[in-house]
């Protein structure tokens, strides 16, 4: 009798709180189930939430997001604690209010929604509209159906540790003009989205405007610059002159979005001017200028320069191309259907990109574990970690290495790391036999101190320069480059990398004055994504 009692009483109390707030009922039955910690044990749902449940979770958390109701609305998620501090700021640190929320059909347990609102700060109203999704999964413990929490369900600009803003702007706005005059926005050439706020924060206050009122994403996990979403009041954007070519820049952003994770820079031999920089990956990160892995046999370009200058060889001296060579114990292979070469030259095995061809010359006198370093460093002006190209990039990395690494850094692997910018900066020191630091903003706009290096004897710069004509023409790069007029030279790589069942794909070339490099991540062989992605930006700079 008393039990009967006790569940009608529970009973009551649900349905008096579905009918007045939806949430409230969950909290009185949790409290009585133990909280939904798993305390009701066989009563636990378990599998994929129904269509029903899916339903039902989203337009509680959307009623209460739509209320402004930051607590309640991230009950209905699975990190609520993280959930409820993002909710918050939206409504008080991003002033954005007037939320309504307009689901679509939900595709299995996702649910596409669009968010209409407005943001206002200090008598300035604008209206916010933008899509998301947010998916419902099953608790672990509680078996409750919950939004898998995700920044991104908030909107979809944010990431981990990301949050939204509406303030005056910390710096002014910028108006970013190419090499001719063209104004560069991020609308127009997307992957420019973080240079362009990253030149903003370094330089606004150099480019002469005045700040403006803004809605940002507040990048406080990555110390990355705030990126803007909404502009409330545009303050005076100063201008601010780079050296990117607009033309170049359009084909880049074109040529990487066919190939997933991809990352290209083009930039001048003569001048070291940047004239092109694009990304197309998921985490919006600029991999061309930061990136840091094994460039594979791109790096054969460096090794050439150190045997050549060493006096190992030369262009038409021998370098065999066996089958197989082993270094300490460490056996090397070349790709899959490359012929063995006893007699085969220097150049031979360049545009051939055989491996066991370097790894027999790196033993030779009188190199050392550090010939590779002392090469890049003083010829090629890298891993001295004082590129000032305008924006944060990284300058590479090539260690003394002994052991097995050694003869891997020469064919990179190993622990050597490069990005594009690096490897089109690699090419353009070979062309030129010059090392000019790339750089995006004129050096006078800061007065800051460029790096240098000695460069390449005449004699060097030739040899490889002729090397990577005969790759373009005759050898690995043959496929890539094919159409293209003009001085045309090239070199493939394919990187292995740990956890990757396809190796990355890497290429640089020049076409006249115009030097370029290409990273693509499981993008197989160098002529099969980064080739054809470097092939484009020459064509249209070159």
């Amino acid at each position: 009798m008393g039990r009967g009692v006790k569940v009608a009483v529970i009973g009551g109390v649900f349905a008096v709180m579905v009918g007045g707030a939806g949430y409230g009922a969950y909290n009185v039955v949790s409290a009585l189930d133990g909280g939904g910690s798993g305390a009701a044990g066989a009563s636990a749902k378990s599998g994929p939430p129904s269509a029903d449940e899916v339903e039902e979770t989203a337009g509680k958390f959307f009623a209460a997001w739509e209320k402004g109701d930051a607590t309640t609305a991230a009950s209905h998620t699975n990190n609520a604690s993280v959930a409820t501090t993002l909710l918050t700021a939206y409504g008080e640190a991003a002033h954005i209010s007037g939320v309504e929320i307009t689901p679509s059909a939900a595709a299995g347990a996702s649910v596409p929604f669009t968010v209409k609102a407005k943001v206002s700060y200090e008598g300035t109203t604008k209206p916010l509209t933008y899509e998301s999704t947010l998916k419902v999964v099953r608790g672990e413990t509680s078996g409750r159906a919950l939004v898998d929490w995700q920044p991104s369900v908030v909107h979809p600009a944010l990431k981990d540790g990301d949050t939204l803003v509406t303030e005056e702007s910390a710096t002014p706005q910028i108006e970013a003009v190419g090499r001719g005059g063209e104004v560069l926005t991020k609308e127009k050439y997307p992957s420019l989205g973080p240079v362009l706020d990253t030149l903003r924060e370094r330089y606004g206050a150099e480019a002469g405007g005045t700040p403006g009122v803004e809605l940002v994403v507040r990048h406080t996990a990555q110390e990355a610059p705030d990126s803007p979403l909404l502009t409330l009041s545009k303050g005076e954007p100063g201008k601010l002159r780079t050296t990117l070519s607009a033309g170049v820049q359009a084909a880049a952003e074109k040529a990487v979005k066919r190939y997933g994770e991809s990352s290209v820079v083009a930039v001048r031999p003569s001048t070291g001017e940047v004239l092109a920089v694009a990304n197309n990956r998921a985490d919006g990160f600029n991999a061309a200028f930061q990136g840091r892995v094994a460039p594979g046999s791109t790096m054969k370009i460096i090794t050439a320069a150190m045997l050549i200058d060493n006096g190992v060889t030369s262009m038409n001296g021998p370098a065999p191309c066996p089958s197989t060579a082993t270094w300490q114990s460490q056996t090397f292979k070349n790709l899959t259907g490359l012929e063995p070469n006893e007699g085969a030259t220097l150049a031979n095995t360049f545009m051939r990109s055989c491996n066991t061809g370097f790894i027999k010359l790196v033993d030779e006198d009188p190199l050392s574990d550090s010939s590779l370093t002392q090469e890049a460093q003083e010829r090629f002006g890298l891993g001295g970690d004082n590129w000032q190209t305008g924006i944060v990039s990284f300058d590479g990395r090539v260690p003394a290495s002994g052991g097995p690494d050694r003869a891997a850094n020469a064919i990179g692997q190993g622990e050597v790391q490069m990005n594009p910018l690096n490897m089109a900066s690699v090419t353009a020191t070979a062309v030129t036999g010059e090392f000019r630091q790339p750089y995006l903003v004129p050096r006078d706009l800061d007065d800051r101190e460029f790096a240098t290096a000695k460069g390449l004897p005449q004699s060097t710069a030739a040899q490889l320069k002729q090397m990577m004509r005969l790759t373009a023409t005759q050898g690995t790069g043959r496929p890539a480059m094919a159409g293209l007029g003009g001085d045309i030279g090239a070199k493939t790589g394919s990187a292995e990398v740990d956890g990757q069942t396809t190796s990355n794909s890497w290429f640089t070339g020049f076409r006249n004055d115009v030097a370029a490099a290409a990273m693509t991540e499981e993008g197989g062989h160098g002529g099969d994504a980064a080739g054809p992605i470097v092939a484009d930006v020459l064509r249209a700079g070159g």
